[in-house]
Formats: C-alpha cells, sequence, structure tokens
C-alpha cells in the first residue's frame, strides 16, 4: 500500500488553505494525500440543535422548535461540495486523494485517524488548524508525543506592505 501525506483541515471556509503545499509535498515525495476533514465543535453544536429542532416540530411543539433552530447558526453550506472541490484539485495534479471527516477536537481526530490507519507517512497541519490559536501549544506537543510520525505546521504568509 502506497503511504500517505495526512492533511489535516478544519472544515470551514478556510478548508483549501495550505493543499497548493501539500499537493507539492506530495508530488516531491511520490506520495498520495489523505484529507483530514475536522468539523468543529459549534458546527456539531449547531447540527445537534437542528435534530432536536425536529424532534420538538414532529411532536406539535412547533414554538419551541423554533426558537431552538433560530438560536441555532444553520448554514446551509454542503460538506461534499468542500469535499469534491479539494479531491478535483489534487486529482488534476495527479496525487491520489482520500478524504475522511471527524467530529473531534484536532488532537483526538489525528490521533484516532492514526490509531487506525497506518499507511500515514507524516501529518501536515494546514493554517487554519494552526492560526488564530485554534490549536494550542500544550495541543500541539501531546499532539507531537502521541502521534509517532512527523507533524508539520503551516502558517500564513504575512502580507508585506506596498513601498
Amino acid at each position: 500500500m502506497r503511504e500517505n501525506i495526512l492533511f489535516v483541515t478544519y472544515h470551514d471556509e478556510n478548508c483549501g488553505e495550505g493543499l497548493s503545499y501539500a499537493i507539492d509535498l506530495a508530488k516531491i515525495m511520490n506520495k498520495g494525500i489523505t484529507i483530514l476533514l475536522v468539523y468543529k465543535d459549534n458546527l456539531m453544536k449547531r447540527f445537534e440543535d437542528v435534530m432536536i429542532s425536529i424532534t420538538f416540530a414532529e411532536a406539535g411543539e412547533h414554538e419551541t422548535a423554533n426558537r431552538i433552530y433560530s438560536g441555532s447558526d444553520v448554514r446551509t453550506d454542503s460538506s461534499d461540495g468542500k469535499i469534491n472541490v479539494l479531491a478535483r484539485k489534487c486529482q488534476k495534479s495527479g496525487v491520489d486523494v482520500r478524504v475522511q471527516t471527524a467530529a473531534k477536537d484536532i488532537v483526538s481526530s489525528v490521533k484516532d485517524f492514526l490509531r487506525k490507519k497506518t499507511s500515514i507517512d507524516m501529518v501536515l497541519l494546514s493554517p487554519s488548524v494552526t492560526n488564530n490559536g485554534n490549536i494550542t501549544a500544550k495541543e500541539l506537543q501531546k499532539l507531537v508525543k502521541t502521534a509517532s510520525r512527523p507533524i508539520v505546521t503551516m502558517a500564513r504568509q504575512a502580507m508585506m506592505p506596498a513601498e
């Protein structure tokens, strides 16, 4: 089985950030990419709120259902659309790709994934994971200790002001 690079990113508006670097790295190393899309806790909370409001609506409690539903910031974006865009970008570049999803914190998601998949050679954390305090230094250190594979972090390039 061919070894892969695990590209870890959040399922949000910046989910493709850093993918170009991951693709270039995979080409150079002659590897495939496994993309792990991690759903943030608030997305799962919103999903739970929607399911609860549906339950109340089915029971005839429409006012309660509306209150719960309106209180949860529900988006209608399609996860399939994002997955397809990421997969197509890899395939156009000639890199084998697999996409997995997880609904835990980053450390638990990566740790659980690596426990199941032995074909991962290295873990690449996207800028959406490493920037803005999305992962703390303590969590990153815990991940490095438990992953038993190299962990590579990426950061956004600072924009230089025009002179």
